[in-house]
Formats: structure tokens, C-alpha cells, sequence
């Protein structure tokens, strides 16, 4: 590949990205629409496996998923992903007969394919961000009549997502959905700049929800997070902003709230739901919640830096040993250049003198810092080298606050 070549790859990974991010529905709940869909793929091709898979720059992740268990894996597990750089449907009738992907991870090992039909996401304006599949772990046949049928199929996905912008509640809890309450948020913090008052985010986590899911099952699970939208609403006034920002995450505007007023209200947020009882066949099933809080104050541009000061607070309190609140503090001394804006970046980090590497999404940047996604922060180490090809940035980090899956650094 010649360097103008690479070049172009990586302005055009970087569009990509972008256009995903506009969609904003990276690691959202799972949607009836698309599991619809994925239910219908299996039915119709008769096959074990079928997921609507979304690529960022480190994991496929599944917004719908038939016959997977897990929620993402990393890119090397990915047939997807080659579908979505080849940018074209990848058939394979049987992956131990097929030169190219015999070896692949997703055929020896994990989920160990012999039949794979990825085909392409494709939005509107040209971009692939992800495939609908149909897979199962024998071989079969796949006729042009069934390529033009999971086509259709997979439009309809895009067809959704183009959809899910208009929406404005979640299914399931009836909390604003996290586009509608971002722009809530937006209009809140506005208002708040006009007429000076003061404005405050709490960022809320269920304590080990992907527990409660294996243990009870997800028809419970389910159970669980309406009755936690519940007695958060219960708890908070009707003039604040409730929305659903991911699976089991959800967020709060204040209105005419400090920092320190709303810290008070996470507080009772947070005993409220330890308090909380959910009849289950093996007895009365309880949960806790891990809050952050961010207030409103000079330095906040915008609402991507308050949710990603009160997202960093919520990490500081789940590495603190959950089931607490946690507000952050502003320096002393701002920082230049510390304000985040939202990304979404393809990325790298590089370790042990540059052997080691480790694929990785940016999701928030500044001049100082940034906060990172990787699949498992356990083999990250607390100093590394962060790349972010499509901007040719290479800078030292520190970990400041490590979650289970995202970092924040400094950089230095």
C-alpha cells in the first residue's frame, strides 16, 4: 500500500467513525426493532447465529444478538470487521474450505464458525459501520436469492437506526432515550448560562448488573431497572431530567442545583435504591448504584464536558468500591486545554519499549488528557504511548481513574 494510500485509509476510517457517532448507539440497550430483525434472520436462513454488529475502532459490538452470548469482542475475533473494511457482503460457505478466513479466530476457536453471511451496513451518506450476519457452526449453502434477502434485511437495520434519532423515551423504563436527554441536558444547561443559576449531572450505575442478569435471568434484570428508573424519579423532582445513557447507566439534570446540593441528592438516591426489595422465587433481590456528580461552573463549555466530568466522578466511585457518590472536584488550577470534547477515534496504545500493542477506542479528548475504551482495562498498564492515527498523535499517558472497561489519562 503506497503512503497516499494509508492516508486516505485512515481519513476514511476516521469519517466512518464519525458518521457512527452521529447514530450515538454505541452500547445502548438492546431495541424490540432489532432483535426483530435478527430473530427473522435466523428463522428464515435456519441458522443458529444471527447479529446486528456495530465496528468502533477496538470490538465489534452487538446492538442485537441471536444465539451470542456475549455483548462485543475484541477485532480479532471479527468477521465482521472484514466485511466492513472490504465494504462489501463476505459469504462463506465453509470456513475450513475458505483459504483466506480458515484460520481465523472466530473459526478455530470461540464460536468456532463454518458459515458466515456478513452483509454490509451502509448508511445513507456511504459509510459502513457494522454488518447484519447470519452464521451457524455448520456449513451450508447461500443462493444470490438469499444474499438479496438478508440485503433487504440488513437495509431495514439501517432504516432503524435512521429511526431510533426520532426517538425520544426507552422502551423498557420509560426514561428519556440518551439522544433526547443529551439534547434536554443541552437546552437545561442554556437556560442556566442565560438566567445564572445553577445546574448540576449525576451519572448513575447499577452495581454489578451483569450479575443479576446471569443469576436471575434477564426477563428479571429487566424487572430491576423499572423499578430503579422508579424510585429515581420518586426521588428526584418533576422538573429534573431523567434519561437511560446505556444498559444499566443512567443520567440526571438538576436544575437550580450546586454541586454540593446535588452530591446530597445522589446521596439519597443512592440510599433509596439500597433500600430497595424485588420479590424473586429465591427471595427478595436488592441492588446498590454508583453516582457521579458534576456541577455546572465557568469552565463547562458544553454538555459533553459536564456528562464526561460526571462519568469520570462515576468511575471514581465503581473503582472506590461502588455503591457510593462521588463529586467531581474542579483544580485548583485549571488546566489548559482541559476541557473534553466527545470523540469517537480509532486508537492504539503501545507498551514494553513498543511490543506490546492494544487496539482501543478514544471517546473523549483534550489538550490534556482523554478517556479511552478497551475491552478489559486488566492488562492495560498505568503508563503507555496512546496513537491516534487519524489525527498523528502519539502522546505518554498516565492512568488517572480505570473502570472495568475505560480509562481516563493524563498525558505527560
Amino acid at each position: 500500500m503506497s503512503e497516499r494510500d494509508a492516508v486516505r485509509q485512515i481519513s476514511d476510517e476516521d469519517e466512518r467513525l464519525a458518521v457512527l457517532e452521529r447514530y450515538d448507539v454505541l452500547d445502548t440497550p438492546p431495541e424490540e426493532a432489532f432483535d426483530r430483525i435478527t430473530r427473522l434472520t435466523r428463522q428464515i436462513f435456519d441458522v443458529s447465529i444471527s447479529t446486528v454488529t456495530l465496528i468502533d475502532g477496538h470490538r465489534q459490538w452487538f446492538k442485537s444478538r441471536q444465539g451470542v452470548d456475549v455483548a462485543e469482542t475484541d477485532l480479532s475475533q471479527s468477521l465482521c470487521h472484514i466485511a466492513v473494511v472490504k465494504g462489501e457482503p463476505l459469504i462463506v460457505e465453509d470456513a475450513l474450505a475458505h483459504r483466506t478466513i480458515q484460520n481465523h479466530p472466530a473459526v478455530i476457536d470461540g464460536l468456532k464458525l463454518r458459515f458466515y453471511a456478513g452483509m454490509p451496513l451502509r448508511t445513507p451518506d456511504g459509510h459502513v459501520i457494522g454488518t447484519l450476519c447470519a452464521a451457524d457452526t455448520s456449513p451450508r449453502a447461500f443462493s444470490q436469492r438469499d444474499q438479496g434477502i438478508l440485503a433487504d434485511l440488513a437495509q431495514f437495520v439501517v432504516s432503524e437506526l435512521e429511526l431510533r434519532t426520532l426517538a425520544m423515551t426507552d422502551a423498557l423504563t420509560g426514561a428519556l432515550s440518551r439522544r433526547a436527554f443529551r439534547e434536554e441536558a443541552a437546552r437545561a444547561i442554556a437556560l442556566a448560562r442565560r438566567h445564572a443559576t445553577e445546574l448540576s449531572v449525576l451519572m448513575v450505575d447499577l452495581d454489578h448488573f451483569k450479575l443479576v442478569n446471569d443469576t436471575y435471568g434477564h426477563q428479571f434484570g429487566d424487572r430491576l431497572l423499572v423499578e430503579v428508573v422508579s424510585t429515581l424519579r420518586s426521588n428526584a423532582r418533576q422538573s429534573d431530567i431523567i434519561g437511560r445513557l446505556g444498559g444499566e447507566e443512567f443520567g440526571l439534570v438538576l436544575h437550580q442545583s450546586s454541586a454540593s446540593a446535588a452530591l446530597e441528592v445522589a446521596e439519597k438516591l443512592r440510599s433509596a435504591i439500597a433500600h430497595l426489595r424485588i420479590d424473586h422465587v429465591d427471595g427478595a433481590v436488592g441492588a446498590t448504584i454508583s453516582v457521579g456528580v458534576a456541577g455546572l461552573d465557568r469552565t463547562t463549555q458544553d454538555i459533553d464536558t459536564l456528562l464526561e466530568r460526571a462519568d469520570a466522578a462515576l468511575y471514581a466511585a465503581k473503582s472506590d468500591g461502588r455503591n457510593r457518590c462521588i463529586r467531581w472536584e474542579t483544580p485548583a488550577t485549571p488546566i489548559p486545554g482541559d476541557v473534553r470534547r466527545r470523540v469517537l477515534k480509532g486508537g492504539r496504545i503501545a507498551f514494553n519499549g513498543g511490543r506490546s500493542t492494544m487496539d482501543c477506542t478514544v471517546r473523549s479528548l483534550s489538550d490534556s488528557g482523554a478517556g479511552i475504551d478497551f475491552i478489559s482495562t486488566a492488562d492495560v498498564p498505568d503508563r503507555f504511548k496512546l496513537l491516534i492515527m487519524a489525527d498523528d498523535v502519539s502522546r505518554a499517558c498516565r492512568v488517572r481513574v480505570r473502570g472495568d472497561r475505560r480509562i481516563e489519562v493524563d498525558f505527560g
